[in-house]
C-alpha cells in the first residue's frame, strides 16, 4: 500500500487525506496542535465557546464533495444554516446597510444610502456571478506554475475577463460612489489578507458568493467541519496524530521519502504533502541545499498578508443588538490599508469586525460570545503594554456604538500576529501567507508541487488556488486528484510494459 505522510490537519490536509485514503492509499496526517481544523480552531474559555476562524462560510458545495468523493453525506455529519440577512455593516456617519442574498432589500437600502448604486445592483450582480464563472470553470479546479500556463488553449482569454489588471477599488466604483458603500464591498480584499486598492478586481467575485449564494454558518460551531472531516478520514482508516511535531522531511536523490519528528522518529512515506504555511514549512523543514528554487532569501522577500488582533470577550448577558456578523468602519478606510502595509503599524482607527454566532445558534455559549478582529500589519508586537493599550482602545470605539464590554464582560482572551504565528507557523502572523498585491503572487500563488522534489506536495491557503476555508479545501481535493492520477499513470504504464516484455 503506497504510504502518504500529510503534515497539518487543516481542511486541506483533512480533505487531501480522505480522498487519498479512500483511494487506497495509507494516510499518516500528523499535527503539532491539540486540534484538527488549523486555524479553524474551536476555543472554549468557562461557559463561553468561540471559533477563532473562519467566521464566514460560503461555498458550501466544496464541503459536500470531500464527502460524497468518498460514498458520505455532508447531512450526516453537519447543519448549514444559511444566514439570508447576514452582515451589518455601521459607518462613522450613523448610517447602517444590511448584506443580505435578497436583492430587493438591498436595492431598497441602497435608494437611501446610494442611488448611483441601486440604479447598478443587478449589473453588479451579473458581473460579479461572471467572474465567479470564469474562475470556477479555469482556474480553482488546476494548478499553475509559470505565465506560460495562461497561454493555454482557451484560458488566455478567460484569464483577462476576470480583470487581473484593474483593482477592486477601481471595479467597485463602476457600480457603487458612496464613500460608506464603497467601504463594503472593498472589505473583501481583506478576505485575500490584501488591500482593496492594490489587489486585482478579480477578487471581486467574493461579492457573488455573498450576495447570490449566500454566507452559511453550521450549527454548533464552525469548527464542526474540521470534526467531522476527522470523523470520516479515521471511518476510512487514516492515522490522525495530534500534538506531535514534523521537524524535517526527509530527502533522498531529491524525492521526498519520509519525515522526522521532533522527538526523533522517523515515518516513511513515498509523498509527502505539507498541509501549512509555504514560507515557513519551506524554511523549517527543508534544508536549503534541497529547495534551490526558494532561498532563504527569495521566501524572506515575499510580501506577507493581513494578520489580525483579535480578542474574544464573552458578555454575561445575550446582546440582541449585534449581529452574527458586525462591523463598524473606520473614518479614513484608504489610511487603514496604509498604516498596515506601508507604515507597518496597527491602525489609528480600525476596521472592527465581530463574529457573533450566539446570535443564530443560542445554544452554542453562554451570554454572548463576540470574536472581535482587527486587521494588522504582519509584524511582531511591541509589548504586553501595548496590546492591552490597544484593546481597550478597541473597547473604547464598541462602548462608543453602545456595545457594553466593559460591564458585562466575564471572559477574554487576546491573539496578536505573534501569537498566530507560533500557534500557526505563519509566517509573520500572515493569516494568507503572501498577499495578492503583486500581479505575480495574485494569480501564480505557490504551486501545489514542488520544483524541487517529486514526491513534495503543498496544500492550504499559502498555495493554489488561496485563502478562505472552500479555497483551502478546493486545494486538497485537486491534489489528491493529481497523485491519484499519477499513480494510476504509473500502474498503467508498468502494465503496459510487462505486456510488452511478455510478447
Amino acid at each position: 500500500m503506497k504510504k502518504v505522510i500529510i503534515i497539518g490537519a487543516g481542511l486541506g490536509g483533512l480533505a487531501c487525506g480522505i480522498q487519498l485514503q479512500h483511494a487506497g492509499f495509507d494516510v499518516t496526517i500528523i499535527e503539532k496542535n491539540g486540534h484538527a481544523g488549523g486555524k479553524m480552531m474551536p476555543v472554549k474559555i468557562g461557559d463561553y465557546s468561540f471559533d477563532f476562524g473562519p467566521n464566514t462560510i460560503t461555498m458550501p458545495g466544496v464541503f459536500k464533495r470531500v464527502f460524497s468523493n468518498v460514498g458520505e453525506s455532508m447531512e450526516d455529519y453537519l447543519e448549514l444554516i444559511r444566514l439570508d440577512h447576514h452582515t451589518k455593516n455601521v459607518f462613522r456617519s450613523g448610517d447602517s446597510f444590511i448584506q443580505s442574498i435578497d436583492p430587493h432589500f438591498v436595492i431598497s437600502q441602497l435608494a437611501m444610502l446610494d442611488p448611483y448604486g441601486a440604479k447598478n445592483y443587478w449589473g453588479y450582480l451579473k458581473e460579479v456571478n461572471r467572474l465567479y464563472g470564469q474562475a470556477e470553470s479555469g482556474f480553482f479546479h488546476r494548478s499553475f506554475h509559470s505565465w506560460l500556463d495562461y497561454l493555454s488553449p482557451g484560458l488566455t482569454k478567460a484569464f483577462f475577463s476576470v480583470r487581473p489588471l484593474e483593482t477592486m477599488a477601481h471595479f467597485h466604483k463602476r457600480f457603487f460612489s458612496s464613500p460608506d458603500i464603497l467601504q463594503v464591498f472593498n472589505r473583501y480584499a481583506t478576505y485575500i489578507g490584501s488591500s482593496p486598492y492594490k489587489s486585482p478586481a478579480t477578487f471581486s467575485l467574493i461579492g457573488h458568493l455573498e450576495m447570490n449564494e449566500g454566507v452559511f454558518t453550521v450549527k454548533g460551531g464552525n469548527t464542526k467541519i474540521a470534526d467531522a472531516f476527522s470523523q470520516v478520514f479515521k471511518k476510512l482508516g487514516g492515522t490522525l496524530h495530534l500534538n506531535e511535531e514534523v521537524s524535517q522531511i526527509v530527502i533522498e536523490k531529491q524525492r521526498a521519502s519520509g519525515v522526522q519528528l521532533k522527538n526523533g522518529t522517523k515515518i516513511k512515506g513515498e509523498t509527502v504533502i505539507i498541509n501549512g504555511d509555504f514560507i515557513t514549512a519551506t524554511k523549517q523543514l527543508i534544508k536549503e541545499k534541497d529547495r534551490p528554487s526558494f532561498s532563504t532569501k527569495k521566501l524572506d522577500a515575499y510580501e506577507p498578508s493581513i494578520s489580525a488582533f483579535v480578542i474574544l470577550a464573552g458578555l454575561k448577558t445575550f446582546q440582541k443588538d449585534i449581529h452574527h456578523h458586525h462591523v463598524f468602519f473606520p473614518e479614513d478606510y484608504r489610511k487603514e490599508f496604509q498604516d498596515i502595509f506601508t507604515h507597518q503599524k496597527l491602525p489609528d482607527d480600525p476596521t472592527i469586525y465581530i463574529s457573533h454566532s450566539a446570535y443564530t445558534d443560542r445554544g452554542i455559549s453562554k451570554g454572548s460570545n463576540l470574536f472581535i478582529l482587527v486587521n494588522a500589519p504582519a509584524v511582531q508586537m511591541q509589548s504586553e503594554e501595548a496590546v492591552t493599550h490597544y484593546k481597550e482602545a478597541i473597547y473604547s470605539r464598541l462602548e462608543e456604538q453602545g456595545i457594553p464590554i466593559r460591564s458585562e464582560i466575564e471572559a477574554e482572551k487576546i491573539y496578536t500576529p505573534d501569537s498566530i504565528a507560533h500557534l500557526f507557523h505563519a509566517y509573520k502572523g500572515a493569516l494568507y501567507g503572501v498577499s495578492s498585491h503583486k500581479k505575480k503572487d495574485a494569480f501564480l500563488r505557490p504551486r501545489n508541487a514542488s520544483k524541487d522534489t517529486a514526491g513534495l506536495f503543498y496544500v492550504g491557503g499559502t498555495t493554489h488556488p488561496g485563502g478562505g476555508s472552500p479555497m483551502v479545501t478546493l486545494s486538497g481535493l485537486n491534489v489528491a486528484k493529481e497523485i491519484i492520477d499519477q499513480h494510476k499513470k504509473k500502474d498503467s504504464d508498468r502494465t503496459k510494459s510487462k505486456k510488452s516484455t511478455n510478447s
